[in-house]
Protein backbone atom coordinates (compact mmCIF):
# COMPACT_ATOMS: atom_id res chain seq x y z
CA UNK A 1 0.00 0.00 0.00
CA UNK A 2 1.23 3.21 -0.81
CA UNK A 3 1.05 5.60 2.25
CA UNK A 4 1.85 8.56 0.21
CA UNK A 5 -0.38 8.80 -1.63
CA UNK A 6 -2.91 7.50 0.95
CA UNK A 7 -2.43 9.92 3.83
CA UNK A 8 -0.86 12.77 2.19
CA UNK A 9 -4.04 14.87 1.80
CA UNK A 10 -4.57 14.49 5.85
CA UNK A 11 -1.74 15.54 7.00
CA UNK A 12 -0.91 18.99 8.64
CA UNK A 13 1.63 20.44 10.36
CA UNK A 14 0.30 23.04 11.64
CA UNK A 15 -0.03 22.58 14.57
CA UNK A 16 3.97 22.37 14.89
CA UNK A 17 3.78 26.06 13.29
CA UNK A 18 4.93 24.78 9.67
CA UNK A 19 2.94 26.71 6.98
CA UNK A 20 2.49 25.63 3.69
CA UNK A 21 4.84 22.90 3.70
CA UNK A 22 5.10 20.27 0.39
CA UNK A 23 4.68 17.42 2.64
CA UNK A 24 6.12 14.24 1.47
CA UNK A 25 4.32 11.65 4.16
CA UNK A 26 5.28 8.27 5.17
CA UNK A 27 7.46 7.21 1.60
CA UNK A 28 8.40 4.43 1.07
CA UNK A 29 12.36 2.95 1.40
CA UNK A 30 12.21 2.90 -2.55
CA UNK A 31 11.02 6.09 -2.98
CA UNK A 32 13.53 7.95 -0.40
CA UNK A 33 16.39 6.10 -2.20
CA UNK A 34 16.13 7.40 -5.38
CA UNK A 35 14.71 11.27 -4.47
CA UNK A 36 18.06 10.97 -2.83
CA UNK A 37 20.04 9.75 -5.93
CA UNK A 38 17.78 12.17 -8.32
CA UNK A 39 18.51 14.90 -6.37
CA UNK A 40 22.66 13.95 -6.15
CA UNK A 41 22.68 13.63 -2.72
CA UNK A 42 23.67 10.34 -2.70
CA UNK A 43 24.97 7.47 -4.75
CA UNK A 44 24.24 3.92 -5.16
CA UNK A 45 26.68 1.41 -3.67
CA UNK A 46 27.55 -1.71 -5.40
CA UNK A 47 25.64 -3.60 -2.78
CA UNK A 48 22.45 -1.29 -3.70
CA UNK A 49 22.65 0.51 -0.04
CA UNK A 50 22.28 4.23 -0.66
CA UNK A 51 25.91 5.85 0.16
CA UNK A 52 25.10 9.50 1.33
CA UNK A 53 27.79 12.34 3.22
CA UNK A 54 26.37 13.83 6.42
CA UNK A 55 28.64 17.32 5.79
CA UNK A 56 30.55 18.60 8.61
CA UNK A 57 29.04 16.35 11.75
CA UNK A 58 30.20 12.82 11.28
CA UNK A 59 29.16 12.26 14.40
CA UNK A 60 27.42 13.36 17.79
CA UNK A 61 28.52 16.98 18.81
CA UNK A 62 27.86 16.23 22.77
CA UNK A 63 28.54 19.87 24.05
CA UNK A 64 26.08 20.99 21.57
CA UNK A 65 23.41 18.48 23.34
CA UNK A 66 21.16 20.32 25.47
CA UNK A 67 17.77 19.67 27.97
CA UNK A 68 15.34 22.36 28.53
CA UNK A 69 15.21 22.91 32.31
CA UNK A 70 11.66 23.65 32.97
CA UNK A 71 9.46 22.33 36.04
CA UNK A 72 9.82 18.65 34.79
CA UNK A 73 13.55 18.25 34.58
CA UNK A 74 14.71 20.64 36.90
CA UNK A 75 14.48 18.73 40.21
CA UNK A 76 15.43 15.20 38.43
CA UNK A 77 18.29 15.71 35.61
CA UNK A 78 21.96 15.60 36.69
CA UNK A 79 22.79 18.62 35.50
CA UNK A 80 26.36 19.52 33.97
CA UNK A 81 28.54 18.59 31.32
CA UNK A 82 26.88 15.79 30.30
CA UNK A 83 23.40 17.20 30.50
CA UNK A 84 23.49 20.89 29.67
CA UNK A 85 20.21 23.43 30.95
CA UNK A 86 18.93 25.09 27.94
CA UNK A 87 16.14 27.88 29.10
CA UNK A 88 12.69 27.62 27.86
CA UNK A 89 12.19 31.20 26.38
CA UNK A 90 15.06 30.32 24.80
CA UNK A 91 14.09 27.25 23.22
CA UNK A 92 10.74 28.80 22.41
CA UNK A 93 12.24 31.13 20.46
CA UNK A 94 14.98 29.29 18.08
CA UNK A 95 12.06 26.31 17.51
CA UNK A 96 9.46 29.56 16.17
CA UNK A 97 12.56 29.85 13.96
CA UNK A 98 12.72 26.66 12.96
CA UNK A 99 9.54 26.16 12.00
CA UNK A 100 8.93 29.23 9.91
CA UNK A 101 12.51 28.31 8.08
CA UNK A 102 10.75 25.38 7.47
CA UNK A 103 7.15 26.36 6.36
CA UNK A 104 6.23 26.82 2.49
CA UNK A 105 9.75 24.14 2.02
CA UNK A 106 9.53 20.75 1.09
CA UNK A 107 9.58 18.03 3.90
CA UNK A 108 9.71 14.49 4.64
CA UNK A 109 7.57 13.28 7.22
CA UNK A 110 7.29 9.99 9.13
CA UNK A 111 4.61 8.50 11.51
CA UNK A 112 7.03 5.85 13.36
CA UNK A 113 6.95 4.41 17.29
CA UNK A 114 9.77 2.89 19.42
CA UNK A 115 9.61 0.15 22.22
CA UNK A 116 8.38 -3.00 20.61
CA UNK A 117 6.61 -3.64 23.90
CA UNK A 118 3.22 -2.70 23.13
CA UNK A 119 3.12 -1.70 27.17
CA UNK A 120 5.69 0.49 26.67
CA UNK A 121 4.94 2.28 23.05
CA UNK A 122 5.48 5.61 22.06
CA UNK A 123 4.43 7.97 18.96
CA UNK A 124 6.94 9.78 16.96
CA UNK A 125 6.36 12.00 14.13
CA UNK A 126 9.32 13.15 12.15
CA UNK A 127 10.06 15.43 10.24
CA UNK A 128 13.07 16.03 7.90
CA UNK A 129 14.90 18.15 5.81
CA UNK A 130 16.70 15.73 3.42
CA UNK A 131 14.83 12.26 2.15
CA UNK A 132 17.88 9.86 3.27
CA UNK A 133 17.69 11.14 6.80
CA UNK A 134 13.73 9.82 6.99
CA UNK A 135 15.25 6.26 5.20
CA UNK A 136 17.10 6.42 8.25
CA UNK A 137 14.41 7.11 10.57
CA UNK A 138 12.31 4.39 8.82
CA UNK A 139 15.20 1.60 9.38
CA UNK A 140 15.97 2.99 12.86
CA UNK A 141 12.18 3.31 14.59
CA UNK A 142 9.49 0.71 14.27
CA UNK A 143 6.86 1.03 11.39
CA UNK A 144 3.65 1.09 11.83
CA UNK A 145 0.61 -0.82 9.94
CA UNK A 146 -1.30 0.81 7.69
CA UNK A 147 -4.41 0.45 9.11
CA UNK A 148 -2.63 2.09 12.27
CA UNK A 149 -1.79 5.31 10.92
CA UNK A 150 -5.34 6.31 10.02
CA UNK A 151 -5.88 7.14 13.92
CA UNK A 152 -1.95 7.52 14.46
CA UNK A 153 -1.26 10.50 17.26
CA UNK A 154 2.60 11.21 17.88
CA UNK A 155 3.21 12.15 21.45
CA UNK A 156 7.04 12.87 20.52
CA UNK A 157 8.23 15.25 17.46
CA UNK A 158 11.78 15.20 16.06
CA UNK A 159 12.64 18.16 13.76
CA UNK A 160 15.85 17.66 12.13
CA UNK A 161 16.88 20.80 9.86
CA UNK A 162 20.50 20.39 9.00
CA UNK A 163 20.73 23.29 7.13
CA UNK A 164 19.45 26.03 9.68
CA UNK A 165 22.32 27.51 11.54
CA UNK A 166 21.84 29.24 14.78
CA UNK A 167 23.07 32.33 15.99
CA UNK A 168 25.22 31.60 19.36
CA UNK A 169 24.92 35.42 20.61
CA UNK A 170 21.07 35.33 19.66
CA UNK A 171 19.89 31.89 20.13
CA UNK A 172 22.01 30.94 23.29
CA UNK A 173 23.39 28.23 21.67
CA UNK A 174 27.00 27.34 22.02
CA UNK A 175 27.74 27.56 18.47
CA UNK A 176 25.34 26.58 14.81
CA UNK A 177 24.42 22.90 15.65
CA UNK A 178 22.38 21.80 18.45
CA UNK A 179 20.55 19.18 19.70
CA UNK A 180 17.79 19.96 22.06
CA UNK A 181 15.33 18.08 24.12
CA UNK A 182 12.35 20.00 25.35
CA UNK A 183 10.56 17.07 28.17
CA UNK A 184 7.14 19.98 28.44
CA UNK A 185 6.47 20.12 24.28
CA UNK A 186 8.21 16.83 23.91
CA UNK A 187 10.37 18.13 21.06
CA UNK A 188 13.63 16.82 19.86
CA UNK A 189 14.81 19.70 18.00
CA UNK A 190 18.18 19.37 15.56
CA UNK A 191 19.59 21.41 13.78
CA UNK A 192 22.90 22.61 12.25
CA UNK A 193 24.50 18.97 11.20
CA UNK A 194 23.41 16.45 9.14
CA UNK A 195 24.62 13.49 11.41
CA UNK A 196 21.80 11.39 11.61
CA UNK A 197 22.40 9.12 15.15
CA UNK A 198 21.38 12.57 16.25
CA UNK A 199 18.07 11.77 15.96
CA UNK A 200 18.15 8.67 17.14
CA UNK A 201 20.10 9.29 20.29
CA UNK A 202 17.15 12.00 20.96
CA UNK A 203 14.53 9.92 21.25
CA UNK A 204 16.94 7.66 23.02
CA UNK A 205 17.60 10.04 25.62
CA UNK A 206 13.91 10.71 26.06
CA UNK A 207 13.34 7.82 26.85
CA UNK A 208 16.12 7.03 29.61
CA UNK A 209 14.18 9.65 31.67
CA UNK A 210 10.68 8.44 31.09
CA UNK A 211 10.96 5.23 31.19
CA UNK A 212 12.83 5.03 34.77
CA UNK A 213 10.73 8.19 35.93
CA UNK A 214 7.42 7.63 34.53
CA UNK A 215 7.21 3.41 33.89
CA UNK A 216 9.96 2.04 36.94
CA UNK A 217 11.44 0.58 34.12
CA UNK A 218 15.31 0.07 33.48
CA UNK A 219 16.71 1.58 29.73
CA UNK A 220 20.08 0.39 28.61
CA UNK A 221 22.48 1.40 25.86
CA UNK A 222 23.05 -2.47 25.04
CA UNK A 223 22.49 -5.09 22.63
CA UNK A 224 20.70 -8.06 23.50
CA UNK A 225 20.02 -11.91 21.90
CA UNK A 226 18.25 -15.07 22.47
CA UNK A 227 19.77 -18.38 22.82
CA UNK A 228 17.57 -21.58 21.59
CA UNK A 229 16.73 -22.10 24.76
CA UNK A 230 15.10 -19.02 25.32
CA UNK A 231 18.09 -17.68 27.42
CA UNK A 232 18.54 -13.57 27.07
CA UNK A 233 21.83 -12.14 27.00
CA UNK A 234 22.71 -8.38 26.96
CA UNK A 235 25.86 -6.79 26.11
CA UNK A 236 26.82 -2.96 27.51
CA UNK A 237 29.63 -1.59 25.79
CA UNK A 238 30.89 1.93 24.38
CA UNK A 239 31.52 2.47 20.43
CA UNK A 240 33.93 0.22 19.23
CA UNK A 241 33.97 -2.03 22.02
CA UNK A 242 31.74 -4.94 19.52
CA UNK A 243 28.41 -4.46 21.07
CA UNK A 244 27.06 -4.80 17.63
CA UNK A 245 29.33 -7.19 16.23
CA UNK A 246 29.13 -9.44 19.25
CA UNK A 247 25.40 -9.76 19.66
CA UNK A 248 25.24 -10.66 15.68
CA UNK A 249 25.67 -14.42 16.72
CA UNK A 250 24.39 -17.15 13.96
CA UNK A 251 23.45 -19.23 17.26
CA UNK A 252 21.22 -16.70 18.96
CA UNK A 253 18.32 -14.71 17.67
CA UNK A 254 19.05 -11.05 17.45
CA UNK A 255 16.78 -8.67 19.73
CA UNK A 256 18.77 -5.46 18.73
CA UNK A 257 21.62 -4.17 18.78
CA UNK A 258 21.77 -0.81 20.96
CA UNK A 259 18.77 -0.01 23.14
CA UNK A 260 16.66 -1.71 25.02
CA UNK A 261 14.04 -1.86 27.91
CA UNK A 262 14.42 -3.90 30.92
CA UNK A 263 11.02 -3.99 32.51
CA UNK A 264 9.31 -5.64 36.22
CA UNK A 265 7.03 -7.87 33.61
CA UNK A 266 10.70 -9.86 33.08
CA UNK A 267 10.95 -8.88 30.15
CA UNK A 268 13.88 -7.29 27.68
CA UNK A 269 12.65 -5.19 24.74
CA UNK A 270 14.04 -2.97 22.02
CA UNK A 271 13.68 0.57 21.54
CA UNK A 272 14.18 0.09 18.13
CA UNK A 273 13.17 -1.23 14.53
CA UNK A 274 16.97 -1.50 13.02
CA UNK A 275 20.73 -1.21 13.46
CA UNK A 276 23.19 1.85 13.30
CA UNK A 277 26.53 -0.20 13.12
CA UNK A 278 30.18 1.15 12.27
CA UNK A 279 31.48 -0.24 9.40
CA UNK A 280 34.98 0.56 9.65
CA UNK A 281 37.53 -2.40 8.64
CA UNK A 282 34.19 -4.82 7.88
CA UNK A 283 34.61 -8.23 6.15
CA UNK A 284 32.40 -10.52 5.61
CA UNK A 285 34.28 -12.83 7.36
CA UNK A 286 34.76 -11.37 11.08
CA UNK A 287 31.03 -9.94 10.89
CA UNK A 288 28.80 -11.80 8.40
CA UNK A 289 25.48 -11.16 9.13
CA UNK A 290 26.09 -6.59 9.18
CA UNK A 291 28.29 -6.99 5.82
CA UNK A 292 25.51 -9.07 4.26
CA UNK A 293 22.21 -6.66 5.45
CA UNK A 294 24.27 -3.73 3.61
CA UNK A 295 21.92 -3.83 0.16
CA UNK A 296 19.05 -1.56 -0.83
CA UNK A 297 17.37 0.00 1.88
CA UNK A 298 20.74 0.50 4.10
CA UNK A 299 22.41 3.68 4.19
CA UNK A 300 26.03 3.73 4.59
CA UNK A 301 27.16 7.09 5.55
CA UNK A 302 30.60 8.86 5.57
CA UNK A 303 32.15 5.94 3.10
CA UNK A 304 34.75 6.17 0.50
CA UNK A 305 34.31 4.26 -2.52
CA UNK A 306 37.32 2.49 -4.16
CA UNK A 307 38.58 4.49 -6.95
CA UNK A 308 36.86 4.74 -9.90
CA UNK A 309 33.91 2.13 -8.67
CA UNK A 310 30.70 2.59 -6.44
CA UNK A 311 32.29 -0.53 -3.87
CA UNK A 312 32.96 1.03 -0.61
CA UNK A 313 36.24 0.87 0.86
CA UNK A 314 35.65 -0.08 4.56
CA UNK A 315 39.19 0.39 5.52
CA UNK A 316 39.43 4.10 4.14
CA UNK A 317 38.64 6.92 6.84
CA UNK A 318 39.87 9.58 4.89
CA UNK A 319 36.23 11.10 5.87
CA UNK A 320 35.83 9.66 9.46
CA UNK A 321 36.79 6.78 11.56
CA UNK A 322 32.79 6.40 12.10
CA UNK A 323 31.64 5.06 9.25
CA UNK A 324 28.16 3.65 9.50
CA UNK A 325 25.46 2.13 8.37
CA UNK A 326 21.69 1.84 8.81
CA UNK A 327 19.49 -0.73 8.28
CA UNK A 328 16.07 -2.63 9.11
CA UNK A 329 16.27 -5.04 11.55
CA UNK A 330 14.43 -7.50 9.48
CA UNK A 331 18.09 -7.32 7.14
CA UNK A 332 19.68 -9.72 9.33
CA UNK A 333 18.08 -13.39 8.84
CA UNK A 334 17.99 -14.50 12.93
CA UNK A 335 15.82 -12.05 14.56
CA UNK A 336 13.67 -12.48 17.63
CA UNK A 337 10.11 -12.17 16.65
CA UNK A 338 8.46 -9.03 18.45
CA UNK A 339 11.50 -7.74 19.56
CA UNK A 340 11.17 -9.13 23.03
CA UNK A 341 13.35 -11.26 25.35
CA UNK A 342 12.70 -12.80 29.11
CA UNK A 343 14.60 -12.09 31.94
CA UNK A 344 18.30 -12.25 30.98
CA UNK A 345 21.03 -14.98 32.22
CA UNK A 346 23.70 -13.43 31.30
CA UNK A 347 25.28 -9.86 30.67
CA UNK A 348 28.68 -8.70 29.28
CA UNK A 349 30.22 -5.23 30.19
CA UNK A 350 32.51 -4.67 26.91
CA UNK A 351 35.78 -2.62 27.41
CA UNK A 352 38.42 -2.45 24.47
CA UNK A 353 41.37 -1.92 26.92
CA UNK A 354 44.12 -0.51 24.37
CA UNK A 355 46.35 -0.63 27.76
CA UNK A 356 46.23 -4.86 27.69
CA UNK A 357 45.39 -4.43 31.44
CA UNK A 358 42.46 -6.65 32.26
CA UNK A 359 41.88 -9.84 31.28
CA UNK A 360 39.70 -10.99 28.29
CA UNK A 361 36.80 -12.28 30.10
CA UNK A 362 36.07 -12.20 34.15
CA UNK A 363 33.75 -12.62 36.41
CA UNK A 364 31.86 -10.11 38.35
CA UNK A 365 30.52 -9.80 41.79
CA UNK A 366 27.34 -7.67 42.50
CA UNK A 367 29.47 -4.66 43.69
CA UNK A 368 31.99 -5.14 40.97
CA UNK A 369 29.20 -5.07 38.49
CA UNK A 370 27.80 -1.99 39.16
CA UNK A 371 31.01 -0.17 39.83
CA UNK A 372 32.10 -1.27 36.82
CA UNK A 373 28.77 0.02 35.31
CA UNK A 374 28.88 3.43 36.96
CA UNK A 375 32.51 3.48 35.38
CA UNK A 376 31.53 2.84 31.89
CA UNK A 377 35.36 1.92 30.98
CA UNK A 378 36.70 1.82 27.60
CA UNK A 379 40.10 3.46 25.78
CA UNK A 380 40.76 5.70 23.25
CA UNK A 381 43.92 4.35 21.32
CA UNK A 382 46.38 7.36 19.48
CA UNK A 383 44.89 8.12 16.47
CA UNK A 384 41.24 8.19 16.93
CA UNK A 385 41.07 11.53 17.79
CA UNK A 386 43.18 14.83 17.58
CA UNK A 387 45.93 15.32 20.02
CA UNK A 388 45.43 11.35 21.22
CA UNK A 389 48.90 10.22 20.72
CA UNK A 390 49.14 7.51 23.36
CA UNK A 391 46.28 5.04 25.00
CA UNK A 392 44.01 7.10 27.12
CA UNK A 393 41.34 6.15 29.63
CA UNK A 394 37.05 7.04 28.74
CA UNK A 395 35.00 6.63 31.50
CA UNK A 396 31.33 7.25 30.40
CA UNK A 397 29.05 6.09 32.93
CA UNK A 398 26.43 3.67 32.20
CA UNK A 399 28.31 2.82 28.77
CA UNK A 400 26.58 5.47 27.64
CA UNK A 401 26.77 8.63 29.64
CA UNK A 402 25.74 10.70 26.90
CA UNK A 403 22.18 9.67 26.47
CA UNK A 404 21.24 9.27 30.15
CA UNK A 405 19.73 12.78 31.65
CA UNK A 406 19.30 11.20 35.60
CA UNK A 407 22.08 10.63 38.16
CA UNK A 408 23.98 7.49 37.00
CA UNK A 409 23.99 5.57 40.54
CA UNK A 410 19.58 5.85 39.73
CA UNK A 411 20.80 3.41 36.58
CA UNK A 412 23.34 1.48 38.41
CA UNK A 413 20.60 0.60 41.98
CA UNK A 414 18.05 -0.44 39.17
CA UNK A 415 20.35 -2.58 37.58
CA UNK A 416 21.56 -4.19 40.68
CA UNK A 417 18.33 -4.97 41.87
CA UNK A 418 17.51 -6.38 38.25
CA UNK A 419 20.44 -8.46 38.52
CA UNK A 420 20.27 -9.58 41.86
CA UNK A 421 16.42 -10.98 41.35
CA UNK A 422 17.28 -12.58 37.78
CA UNK A 423 19.91 -14.30 39.53
CA UNK A 424 22.11 -12.95 36.24
CA UNK A 425 25.96 -13.62 35.97
CA UNK A 426 27.80 -10.59 35.09
CA UNK A 427 30.98 -10.77 32.83
CA UNK A 428 33.54 -8.38 31.82
CA UNK A 429 34.86 -8.81 27.94
CA UNK A 430 38.00 -6.98 27.05
CA UNK A 431 37.81 -6.95 23.29
CA UNK A 432 40.94 -4.48 23.66
CA UNK A 433 44.31 -5.30 23.80
CA UNK A 434 46.73 -8.41 24.95
CA UNK A 435 50.75 -8.29 25.01
CA UNK A 436 51.04 -4.90 25.29
CA UNK A 437 50.01 -1.82 25.32
CA UNK A 438 48.30 -0.55 21.69
CA UNK A 439 51.50 -0.14 19.49
CA UNK A 440 53.37 -2.92 21.59
CA UNK A 441 50.79 -5.84 21.93
CA UNK A 442 47.46 -6.76 19.33
CA UNK A 443 43.90 -6.68 19.58
CA UNK A 444 42.23 -9.84 20.83
CA UNK A 445 41.37 -11.99 17.89
CA UNK A 446 37.65 -12.45 17.64
CA UNK A 447 37.12 -15.51 17.46
CA UNK A 448 38.35 -16.08 21.06
CA UNK A 449 36.29 -13.34 22.22
CA UNK A 450 33.55 -15.44 21.05
CA UNK A 451 34.64 -18.43 22.41
CA UNK A 452 34.56 -17.09 25.72
CA UNK A 453 31.13 -15.52 25.62
CA UNK A 454 29.99 -18.81 24.28
CA UNK A 455 31.10 -20.69 27.18
CA UNK A 456 29.91 -18.41 29.56
CA UNK A 457 26.38 -18.61 27.94
CA UNK A 458 26.62 -22.42 27.78
CA UNK A 459 27.45 -23.28 31.35
CA UNK A 460 31.02 -24.55 30.39
CA UNK A 461 32.90 -21.62 33.28
CA UNK A 462 30.57 -22.89 35.78
CA UNK A 463 33.06 -25.40 37.21
CA UNK A 464 36.27 -24.35 36.36
CA UNK A 465 38.81 -23.08 38.77
CA UNK A 466 39.23 -18.86 38.98
CA UNK A 467 41.97 -16.68 40.44
CA UNK A 468 41.43 -13.27 41.12
CA UNK A 469 43.49 -10.55 39.41
CA UNK A 470 45.57 -8.61 42.16
CA UNK A 471 44.85 -5.27 40.96
CA UNK A 472 41.01 -4.75 40.37
CA UNK A 473 40.02 -8.17 42.23
CA UNK A 474 37.97 -9.67 39.13
CA UNK A 475 37.83 -13.07 39.10
CA UNK A 476 39.81 -14.53 35.89
CA UNK A 477 38.64 -18.32 34.71
CA UNK A 478 42.06 -20.48 34.02
CA UNK A 479 40.05 -22.13 31.37
CA UNK A 480 38.07 -21.65 28.40
CA UNK A 481 37.21 -24.04 25.81
CA UNK A 482 38.67 -23.25 22.54
CA UNK A 483 41.21 -20.43 23.96
CA UNK A 484 44.71 -20.91 24.64
CA UNK A 485 45.13 -20.67 28.71
CA UNK A 486 48.43 -18.19 28.76
CA UNK A 487 45.99 -15.42 27.22
CA UNK A 488 43.50 -15.54 30.03
CA UNK A 489 45.42 -14.10 32.73
CA UNK A 490 46.99 -11.01 30.74
CA UNK A 491 49.98 -10.11 33.08
CA UNK A 492 51.41 -13.61 31.54
CA UNK A 493 51.39 -12.65 27.75
CA UNK A 494 53.63 -9.34 29.03
CA UNK A 495 57.10 -9.66 28.03
CA UNK A 496 58.08 -7.01 31.11
CA UNK A 497 55.75 -8.64 34.07
CA UNK A 498 56.95 -5.43 36.17
CA UNK A 499 55.79 -3.05 33.69
CA UNK A 500 52.70 -4.79 33.82
CA UNK A 501 52.32 -4.82 37.17
CA UNK A 502 53.00 -1.17 36.75
CA UNK A 503 50.53 0.33 34.51
CA UNK A 504 47.82 -1.61 36.18
CA UNK A 505 48.02 0.21 39.23
CA UNK A 506 48.03 3.49 37.37
CA UNK A 507 45.08 2.19 35.38
CA UNK A 508 43.20 1.39 38.40
CA UNK A 509 44.40 4.64 40.17
CA UNK A 510 42.26 6.35 36.73
CA UNK A 511 39.18 4.03 38.16
CA UNK A 512 39.45 5.53 41.41
CA UNK A 513 40.10 9.00 40.44
CA UNK A 514 37.00 8.36 37.86
CA UNK A 515 34.72 6.85 40.61
CA UNK A 516 35.51 10.18 43.28
CA UNK A 517 32.61 11.81 42.23
CA UNK A 518 30.01 9.25 42.33
CA UNK A 519 31.38 8.25 45.74
CA UNK A 520 29.17 9.94 48.47
CA UNK A 521 26.08 8.62 45.98
CA UNK A 522 26.86 5.48 46.05
CA UNK A 523 26.19 2.29 48.65
CA UNK A 524 28.91 0.34 50.32
CA UNK A 525 28.63 -2.84 48.13
CA UNK A 526 28.91 0.00 45.29
CA UNK A 527 32.31 0.98 46.87
CA UNK A 528 33.70 -2.68 47.55
CA UNK A 529 33.72 -3.14 44.10
CA UNK A 530 36.10 -0.74 43.60
CA UNK A 531 40.29 -2.27 42.08
CA UNK A 532 41.49 -3.68 45.24
CA UNK A 533 44.90 -2.16 44.70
Amino acid sequence: MDNSTLFSQSISLKDLGIENAKIQYQLSPEELHDITIKTGQGIESSTGALAVNTGEYTGRSPQDRFIVRDAITEDKVWWGKVNIPFEPAAFEKLYNKVTAYLSNKEVFVRDAYVCSDPNYRLNVRVVTETPWANLFCYNMFLRPEASELETFTPEWTVLCVPSFMADPAVDGTRQSNFAILDFTKKVALIGGTGYTGEMKKGIFSALNFILPVDKNTLPMHCSANVGKNGDTAIFFGLSGTGKTTLSADPERKLIGDDEHGWTNENTVFNFEGGCYAKVINLTEENEPDIFRAIKKGAILENVVFKEGTNEVDFEDVSITQNTRVSYPISHIDNIQPGSIGNNPKNIFFLTADSFGILPPISKLTPGQAAYHFISGYTAKVAGTEAGVTEPQPNFSACFGAPFMPLHPTKYAEMLSKKMKDANVTVWLINTGWTGGAYGVGSRMKLKYTRAMITAALNGELDNVAFENHKVFGIAKPQFCPNVPSEILNPRNTWEDKDLYDQKAIELAQKFKENFAKFEEFANPEILAGAPVA
